[in-house]
Protein backbone atom coordinates (compact mmCIF):
# COMPACT_ATOMS: atom_id res chain seq x y z
CA UNK A 1 0.00 0.00 0.00
CA UNK A 2 1.40 3.46 -1.21
CA UNK A 3 1.90 5.56 2.63
CA UNK A 4 -0.55 8.64 3.18
CA UNK A 5 0.89 11.89 2.59
CA UNK A 6 1.04 13.83 6.19
CA UNK A 7 0.92 17.52 7.23
CA UNK A 8 1.27 19.31 10.54
CA UNK A 9 -1.11 21.56 12.21
CA UNK A 10 0.27 24.60 14.79
CA UNK A 11 -1.41 27.00 16.37
CA UNK A 12 0.40 30.11 18.03
CA UNK A 13 0.58 33.53 20.04
CA UNK A 14 -2.71 34.62 21.73
CA UNK A 15 -6.34 32.66 21.23
CA UNK A 16 -8.17 34.09 18.83
CA UNK A 17 -11.77 33.26 17.17
CA UNK A 18 -12.22 31.30 13.97
CA UNK A 19 -8.85 29.28 14.94
CA UNK A 20 -10.97 26.00 15.32
CA UNK A 21 -13.07 26.78 12.16
CA UNK A 22 -9.27 26.95 10.55
CA UNK A 23 -8.42 23.71 11.86
CA UNK A 24 -11.44 22.54 10.90
CA UNK A 25 -10.87 23.67 7.06
CA UNK A 26 -7.58 22.67 6.85
CA UNK A 27 -7.93 19.08 8.38
CA UNK A 28 -11.23 18.29 6.45
CA UNK A 29 -9.82 19.06 3.10
CA UNK A 30 -6.83 17.88 3.82
CA UNK A 31 -8.41 14.58 4.50
CA UNK A 32 -11.50 14.05 2.31
CA UNK A 33 -10.52 15.49 -0.67
CA UNK A 34 -6.71 14.20 -0.36
CA UNK A 35 -6.54 11.22 1.82
CA UNK A 36 -3.71 13.01 3.98
CA UNK A 37 -3.39 12.16 7.43
CA UNK A 38 -3.05 15.21 9.88
CA UNK A 39 -0.81 15.77 12.86
CA UNK A 40 -1.90 18.65 15.47
CA UNK A 41 1.31 20.04 17.22
CA UNK A 42 0.04 20.44 20.74
CA UNK A 43 0.65 24.17 22.79
CA UNK A 44 1.96 25.49 19.14
CA UNK A 45 6.06 25.76 19.28
CA UNK A 46 6.34 24.45 22.39
CA UNK A 47 5.24 20.83 21.93
CA UNK A 48 6.93 20.92 18.63
CA UNK A 49 9.78 21.56 20.97
CA UNK A 50 9.10 18.72 23.08
CA UNK A 51 7.54 16.34 20.40
CA UNK A 52 3.97 16.43 21.73
CA UNK A 53 0.98 16.19 19.05
CA UNK A 54 -1.87 14.37 18.18
CA UNK A 55 -3.78 12.94 15.52
CA UNK A 56 -6.82 14.39 13.70
CA UNK A 57 -9.81 12.48 12.49
CA UNK A 58 -13.08 13.48 11.31
CA UNK A 59 -14.19 13.16 14.69
CA UNK A 60 -11.83 15.37 16.67
CA UNK A 61 -12.38 18.34 13.96
CA UNK A 62 -16.16 17.48 14.11
CA UNK A 63 -18.26 20.80 15.60
CA UNK A 64 -15.53 22.98 15.33
CA UNK A 65 -17.03 25.87 13.66
CA UNK A 66 -18.68 27.61 16.39
CA UNK A 67 -16.08 26.93 18.81
CA UNK A 68 -14.05 29.40 20.34
CA UNK A 69 -10.48 29.43 21.23
CA UNK A 70 -7.89 25.97 19.44
CA UNK A 71 -8.37 22.47 20.52
CA UNK A 72 -4.70 22.44 20.07
CA UNK A 73 -3.50 24.64 22.88
CA UNK A 74 -1.11 27.47 22.15
CA UNK A 75 1.62 29.69 23.46
CA UNK A 76 3.35 32.99 23.06
CA UNK A 77 6.47 32.54 25.11
CA UNK A 78 8.07 29.55 23.04
CA UNK A 79 10.53 30.56 20.77
CA UNK A 80 12.15 27.73 19.66
CA UNK A 81 15.30 30.51 18.35
CA UNK A 82 15.01 31.96 21.95
CA UNK A 83 13.64 29.56 24.36
CA UNK A 84 13.66 30.10 27.92
CA UNK A 85 15.16 28.03 30.46
CA UNK A 86 15.78 28.26 34.01
CA UNK A 87 19.79 27.33 34.84
CA UNK A 88 19.65 27.63 38.85
CA UNK A 89 17.97 30.89 39.38
CA UNK A 90 18.74 32.47 36.36
CA UNK A 91 16.93 32.54 33.51
CA UNK A 92 18.74 31.83 29.70
CA UNK A 93 18.05 31.43 26.25
CA UNK A 94 18.62 28.88 23.85
CA UNK A 95 18.56 27.90 20.39
CA UNK A 96 16.63 24.50 20.65
CA UNK A 97 15.48 25.36 17.10
CA UNK A 98 16.88 22.19 16.06
CA UNK A 99 15.54 20.02 18.14
CA UNK A 100 12.78 21.01 16.65
CA UNK A 101 12.89 20.63 13.26
CA UNK A 102 14.02 16.86 14.17
CA UNK A 103 10.93 16.71 16.18
CA UNK A 104 8.72 17.61 13.00
CA UNK A 105 10.70 15.30 10.46
CA UNK A 106 10.36 12.28 12.38
CA UNK A 107 6.71 12.87 12.28
CA UNK A 108 6.95 12.45 8.26
CA UNK A 109 5.29 15.18 7.61
CA UNK A 110 5.44 16.66 4.21
CA UNK A 111 4.26 19.99 5.41
CA UNK A 112 3.44 22.45 8.09
CA UNK A 113 0.50 24.69 8.30
CA UNK A 114 1.58 27.68 10.95
CA UNK A 115 -1.64 29.49 12.09
CA UNK A 116 -0.62 32.56 13.75
CA UNK A 117 0.35 36.56 14.02
CA UNK A 118 3.15 38.59 12.83
CA UNK A 119 5.57 36.22 15.82
CA UNK A 120 4.54 32.85 15.23
CA UNK A 121 4.66 33.80 11.15
CA UNK A 122 8.16 35.29 12.02
CA UNK A 123 9.04 32.17 13.43
CA UNK A 124 8.18 29.90 10.81
CA UNK A 125 9.60 32.04 7.89
CA UNK A 126 12.42 31.37 10.10
CA UNK A 127 11.98 27.72 10.70
CA UNK A 128 11.78 27.53 6.62
CA UNK A 129 14.96 28.99 6.10
CA UNK A 130 16.06 25.61 7.84
CA UNK A 131 14.39 23.43 5.55
CA UNK A 132 10.84 23.09 7.08
CA UNK A 133 8.51 23.42 4.39
CA UNK A 134 5.77 25.84 5.54
CA UNK A 135 2.49 26.91 4.83
CA UNK A 136 1.52 29.97 6.99
CA UNK A 137 -2.52 31.29 7.77
CA UNK A 138 -2.97 35.41 9.03
CA UNK A 139 -4.38 35.11 12.71
CA UNK A 140 -4.69 38.17 14.84
CA UNK A 141 -7.99 40.51 16.46
CA UNK A 142 -5.93 43.07 15.98
CA UNK A 143 -6.31 43.05 12.03
CA UNK A 144 -2.29 44.52 11.47
CA UNK A 145 -0.73 41.14 9.54
CA UNK A 146 1.04 42.86 6.69
CA UNK A 147 0.26 41.11 3.15
CA UNK A 148 -3.39 40.59 4.09
CA UNK A 149 -6.07 42.83 3.88
CA UNK A 150 -8.15 41.61 6.96
CA UNK A 151 -7.21 38.88 9.20
CA UNK A 152 -10.28 36.18 10.83
CA UNK A 153 -10.91 36.97 14.46
CA UNK A 154 -11.08 40.94 13.29
CA UNK A 155 -14.73 41.05 12.71
CA UNK A 156 -15.65 39.13 15.94
CA UNK A 157 -13.21 41.38 18.05
CA UNK A 158 -14.84 44.90 16.61
CA UNK A 159 -18.75 43.02 17.40
CA UNK A 160 -17.91 42.55 20.70
CA UNK A 161 -16.35 45.71 21.15
CA UNK A 162 -19.25 47.83 19.31
CA UNK A 163 -21.30 45.81 21.86
CA UNK A 164 -19.77 46.58 24.75
CA UNK A 165 -19.69 50.43 23.61
CA UNK A 166 -23.42 49.97 22.99
CA UNK A 167 -24.05 49.14 26.51
CA UNK A 168 -21.87 52.17 28.28
CA UNK A 169 -24.03 54.28 26.55
CA UNK A 170 -26.90 54.17 28.58
CA UNK A 171 -24.87 54.11 31.79
CA UNK A 172 -22.85 57.51 30.28
CA UNK A 173 -26.27 58.91 29.92
CA UNK A 174 -28.20 58.04 33.13
CA UNK A 175 -25.30 59.82 35.06
CA UNK A 176 -24.02 61.87 32.72
CA UNK A 177 -20.47 60.48 32.63
CA UNK A 178 -17.16 60.38 30.65
CA UNK A 179 -17.11 56.87 29.77
CA UNK A 180 -14.31 55.62 28.38
CA UNK A 181 -13.46 51.73 26.68
CA UNK A 182 -9.98 50.45 26.25
CA UNK A 183 -9.54 47.81 23.39
CA UNK A 184 -7.07 45.74 22.06
CA UNK A 185 -4.58 47.08 19.73
CA UNK A 186 -0.84 47.61 20.83
CA UNK A 187 0.46 48.66 17.65
CA UNK A 188 -2.59 49.52 15.07
CA UNK A 189 -5.79 51.15 15.57
CA UNK A 190 -8.07 49.00 13.60
CA UNK A 191 -10.56 47.78 16.53
CA UNK A 192 -10.58 50.83 18.14
CA UNK A 193 -11.73 52.55 14.69
CA UNK A 194 -13.86 50.26 13.40
CA UNK A 195 -16.01 49.45 16.82
CA UNK A 196 -15.67 53.27 17.91
CA UNK A 197 -17.37 54.17 14.44
CA UNK A 198 -19.72 51.45 14.76
CA UNK A 199 -20.43 52.29 18.49
CA UNK A 200 -21.32 55.92 17.97
CA UNK A 201 -18.04 57.20 19.80
CA UNK A 202 -17.25 60.60 20.35
CA UNK A 203 -13.49 60.40 20.77
CA UNK A 204 -11.52 57.64 18.92
CA UNK A 205 -7.95 57.67 20.36
CA UNK A 206 -5.57 55.24 18.40
CA UNK A 207 -1.47 54.56 18.03
CA UNK A 208 -1.31 56.05 14.74
CA UNK A 209 -2.87 59.26 15.94
CA UNK A 210 -1.13 60.61 19.11
CA UNK A 211 -3.04 62.75 20.85
CA UNK A 212 -3.53 65.50 23.26
CA UNK A 213 -5.08 66.05 26.31
CA UNK A 214 -6.51 69.85 25.16
CA UNK A 215 -8.09 68.14 21.92
CA UNK A 216 -10.08 65.73 24.36
CA UNK A 217 -11.38 68.07 26.91
CA UNK A 218 -12.59 70.34 23.97
CA UNK A 219 -14.71 68.04 22.39
CA UNK A 220 -15.99 66.84 25.58
CA UNK A 221 -16.62 70.49 26.65
CA UNK A 222 -18.06 71.70 23.07
CA UNK A 223 -20.36 68.34 23.57
CA UNK A 224 -21.52 69.77 27.05
CA UNK A 225 -22.32 73.75 25.61
CA UNK A 226 -24.92 71.58 23.00
CA UNK A 227 -26.60 70.16 25.39
CA UNK A 228 -24.57 66.24 25.30
CA UNK A 229 -23.76 65.78 29.53
CA UNK A 230 -22.28 62.63 28.37
CA UNK A 231 -19.03 61.62 26.41
CA UNK A 232 -18.34 58.17 25.00
CA UNK A 233 -14.11 57.96 23.95
CA UNK A 234 -12.61 54.70 22.43
CA UNK A 235 -9.32 54.13 23.12
CA UNK A 236 -6.79 51.63 21.83
CA UNK A 237 -4.33 50.30 24.56
CA UNK A 238 -1.60 51.21 22.07
CA UNK A 239 -2.50 55.23 21.84
CA UNK A 240 -0.93 57.97 23.32
CA UNK A 241 -0.18 61.69 23.69
CA UNK A 242 1.88 63.64 21.40
CA UNK A 243 4.85 63.41 22.92
CA UNK A 244 4.48 60.64 25.28
CA UNK A 245 4.41 56.64 25.55
CA UNK A 246 2.65 53.71 26.05
CA UNK A 247 1.39 52.64 29.10
CA UNK A 248 2.79 49.44 30.33
CA UNK A 249 1.14 46.70 32.47
CA UNK A 250 4.21 44.56 32.81
CA UNK A 251 7.29 42.74 30.82
CA UNK A 252 7.05 39.06 30.18
CA UNK A 253 10.93 38.15 29.26
CA UNK A 254 9.85 35.01 28.36
CA UNK A 255 7.56 35.70 25.85
CA UNK A 256 8.31 36.85 21.93
CA UNK A 257 7.05 40.06 22.64
CA UNK A 258 7.63 40.59 26.18
CA UNK A 259 5.76 44.18 26.70
CA UNK A 260 1.98 44.13 27.88
CA UNK A 261 -0.02 46.99 27.09
CA UNK A 262 -3.18 48.53 29.49
CA UNK A 263 -4.21 50.61 31.67
CA UNK A 264 -4.02 53.93 29.10
CA UNK A 265 -8.10 54.15 29.50
CA UNK A 266 -7.62 54.66 33.62
CA UNK A 267 -4.96 57.08 33.35
CA UNK A 268 -6.81 59.16 30.98
CA UNK A 269 -9.58 58.83 32.82
CA UNK A 270 -8.06 60.47 35.74
CA UNK A 271 -6.67 62.98 33.76
CA UNK A 272 -9.92 63.98 32.66
CA UNK A 273 -12.05 64.08 35.67
CA UNK A 274 -8.87 66.38 37.19
CA UNK A 275 -9.09 68.91 34.02
CA UNK A 276 -13.29 68.37 33.47
CA UNK A 277 -14.64 67.63 36.67
CA UNK A 278 -16.55 65.11 35.04
CA UNK A 279 -17.48 62.06 36.78
CA UNK A 280 -15.20 59.35 34.37
CA UNK A 281 -15.46 55.71 34.39
CA UNK A 282 -13.00 53.24 32.34
CA UNK A 283 -13.99 49.60 31.18
CA UNK A 284 -11.06 47.49 29.75
CA UNK A 285 -12.32 44.81 27.54
CA UNK A 286 -9.17 42.84 27.38
CA UNK A 287 -9.43 39.12 26.49
CA UNK A 288 -13.28 39.12 26.44
CA UNK A 289 -12.77 40.49 22.86
CA UNK A 290 -10.77 37.42 21.52
CA UNK A 291 -13.05 34.85 23.67
CA UNK A 292 -16.03 33.40 22.27
CA UNK A 293 -17.90 32.32 19.22
CA UNK A 294 -16.61 33.59 15.92
CA UNK A 295 -19.08 35.43 13.95
CA UNK A 296 -20.50 34.52 10.64
CA UNK A 297 -17.97 36.33 8.97
CA UNK A 298 -15.02 35.26 10.52
CA UNK A 299 -16.29 31.46 10.26
CA UNK A 300 -16.71 31.74 6.65
CA UNK A 301 -13.08 33.89 6.43
CA UNK A 302 -11.47 30.62 8.81
CA UNK A 303 -12.84 28.40 5.97
CA UNK A 304 -11.93 30.00 3.03
CA UNK A 305 -8.74 30.59 4.17
CA UNK A 306 -7.79 27.00 5.89
CA UNK A 307 -8.76 25.67 2.18
CA UNK A 308 -6.64 27.93 0.46
CA UNK A 309 -3.69 26.36 2.45
CA UNK A 310 -4.07 22.92 1.60
CA UNK A 311 -4.34 24.05 -2.18
CA UNK A 312 -0.74 25.56 -1.38
CA UNK A 313 0.32 22.38 0.28
CA UNK A 314 -0.71 19.99 -2.48
CA UNK A 315 0.58 22.93 -5.32
CA UNK A 316 3.95 22.67 -3.20
CA UNK A 317 3.79 26.50 -2.72
CA UNK A 318 5.91 26.54 0.55
CA UNK A 319 7.52 29.28 2.55
CA UNK A 320 3.73 31.76 1.76
CA UNK A 321 1.04 32.89 3.67
CA UNK A 322 -2.68 32.57 2.41
CA UNK A 323 -4.22 36.05 2.47
CA UNK A 324 -7.12 38.30 1.15
CA UNK A 325 -5.43 40.59 -1.56
CA UNK A 326 -8.12 43.28 -3.55
CA UNK A 327 -10.91 40.50 -1.87
CA UNK A 328 -9.34 38.00 -3.32
CA UNK A 329 -7.96 35.08 -1.16
CA UNK A 330 -4.41 33.98 -2.77
CA UNK A 331 -0.96 33.79 -1.09
CA UNK A 332 1.99 36.24 -0.63
CA UNK A 333 5.53 35.26 0.31
CA UNK A 334 5.57 34.48 4.26
CA UNK A 335 8.06 36.88 5.26
CA UNK A 336 5.81 39.34 4.61
CA UNK A 337 3.99 39.18 7.68
CA UNK A 338 6.63 39.48 9.61
CA UNK A 339 7.85 43.19 7.95
CA UNK A 340 5.69 44.79 10.45
CA UNK A 341 2.40 46.07 11.64
CA UNK A 342 0.23 47.20 8.88
CA UNK A 343 -1.23 50.50 10.59
CA UNK A 344 -4.28 52.30 9.99
CA UNK A 345 -3.36 55.09 7.64
CA UNK A 346 -4.23 58.61 8.51
CA UNK A 347 -5.80 58.62 4.89
CA UNK A 348 -8.40 55.99 5.84
CA UNK A 349 -11.74 56.72 4.42
CA UNK A 350 -13.39 55.73 7.41
CA UNK A 351 -11.76 58.32 9.68
CA UNK A 352 -12.69 61.01 6.87
CA UNK A 353 -15.95 59.51 7.38
CA UNK A 354 -15.87 59.74 11.42
CA UNK A 355 -14.40 63.23 11.06
CA UNK A 356 -17.14 64.50 8.84
CA UNK A 357 -19.59 63.52 11.39
CA UNK A 358 -17.94 65.02 14.19
CA UNK A 359 -16.51 62.73 15.57
CA UNK A 360 -12.67 63.61 17.16
CA UNK A 361 -9.26 61.91 17.33
CA UNK A 362 -7.70 63.83 19.75
CA UNK A 363 -5.54 66.38 17.70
Amino acid sequence: MLKKKRIAILTGGGDCPGINAVIRAVAKKAMLEHGMEVIGIKDGFEGLIHDRHRKLGPSEVSGLLTLGGTILGTSNTSNPYRYAVKNGNELIFKDVSKTAVANLKSLGVEALVCIGGDGTLGIASRLMNDGVPIVGIPKTIDNDLRGTEVTFGFDTAVSIATEAIDRVHTTAQSHHRIMIVEVMGRRAGWIALYAGVAGGGDIILIPEIPYTLKAVRDKVQERKKRGKRFSIVVIAEGAKTQGGDVVVRKIVETSTDPVRLGGVGFVLGEQLEKMIGTETRTVVLGHLQRGGSPTAADRILATLLGAKAVEAVVAGEFGRMVAVRRGEITTVALETAAGGPRTVPRGHPLIAAARALGTSFGE
